[in-house]
């Protein structure tokens, strides 16, 4: 009796020899750390839906940044919490508030060695919660929010972010921030458009985070779950309106549209591991359940193999080190 030659088998028989002939490798420079600094904290706060996670202070926000500067992290991700909240999200723009403030201070920090990112969006600046400014019947008015886009988008190049990330999804926000940024003299400040982010149910803890005020959901502009060819449509209006790089977010649900965008994105593609996938590893590992390395070590390489460039993850510090440890 023939048998068929096992070449696919004799390429796994080994750590060494799985380690030469993957296809796939994970580089802490491509890892991009989400950050979240709050107002008014004097000692940093623990995210109980995400152990591990926090909400920083000031000296803590730096030394993270310097950590992962060390670990060779390729980029920290910013977010703010204000102390006070209104309709418009005017804390958004100040100079002195908290986003803006943790740009300059990371910056300061850092200099160059890390590419810090930042947040376009109200969500986190607004009474209501919601990523825009309300009209009268309670929906997110497009073009009255595109215009503290513009301005938010200026304030943070002014405060140093080298990458602005506006997540709204409003219609043209990314033509808008880049005309303003050109205007003001900021034409070397990127933009990653997060061109592709679904109305999902894995943000939870997201909102527990950023101690979100919104009631209600965001489905009248996130896309929907249902939709694939969608993204693709998206993706090619942001590049088209001047996109530097593009993303998809979430990333688990939703390998088949990082793939498929993957797949035509003339810019670089990043990916958002998002909260929820964060913690029900955490949870499950906790439970004694899975193997924590090794699952997020496994879901983050799934995120790279299904063709992003660049992934934000909460765990980029951690995994950064593992990756030193095996170098």
């Amino acid at each position: 009796m023939s048998f068929p030659t096992h070449r696919p088998r004799r390429l796994r028989t080994t750590p060494a020899m799985r380690r030469l002939t993957a296809e796939h490798r994970l580089n802490a420079a491509e890892l991009i750390l989400p950050a979240f600094i709050r107002e008014g904290l004097t000692e940093p706060n623990p995210i109980a839906s995400m152990p591990g996670v926090q909400q920083h202070t000031t000296d803590s926000l730096k030394r993270a940044a310097a950590e992962a500067v060390e670990l060779g992290v390729g980029g920290i991700m910013l977010f703010g919490i204000p102390a006070e909240r209104d309709a418009r999200g005017t804390a958004s723009l100040d100079p002195e508030g908290v986003l803006n403030k943790a740009i300059r201070d990371v910056r300061a920090e850092v200099g160059d060695e890390l590419v810090v990112m930042s947040d376009v969006c109200l969500d986190e600046f607004t009474d209501h919660g919601h990523c825009g400014v309300l009209d009268g019947n309670g929906y997110v008015d497009n073009d009255a929010t595109l215009e503290i886009y513009g301005q938010m988008a200026v304030a943070q190049a002014e405060a140093g972010a080298h990458v602005l990330g506006p997540s709204g999804m409003m219609d043209g926000q990314i033509a808008v921030i880049r005309q303003a940024l050109e205007q003001a003299g900021h034409a070397n400040t990127a933009v990653v458009a997060y061109a592709a982010k679904y109305a999902s149910a894995f943000y939870g803890p997201f909102r527990e985070a950023v101690d979100s005020q919104l009631t209600g959901d965001r489905r009248t502009y996130q896309m929907d779950a249902a939709n694939r060819r969608e993204a693709i449509l998206e993706v090619e209006l942001d590049v088209e309106e001047g996109a530097d790089m593009v993303m998809v977010k979430p990333a688990m649900s939703y390998l088949d549209i990082l793939a498929d965008v993957a797949a035509m994105s003339p810019v670089p593609v990043a990916a958002y591991q998002i909260s929820g996938e964060y913690s029900m590893i955490e949870a499950a590992a906790a439970n004694g359940w899975i193997d924590r390395r090794a699952a997020i070590t496994e879901s983050v390489l799934g995120i790279k193999r299904a063709g992003a460039n660049m992934v934000l993850t909460y765990w980029a510090t951690e995994l950064a080190g593992w990756l030193k440890e095996t170098r």
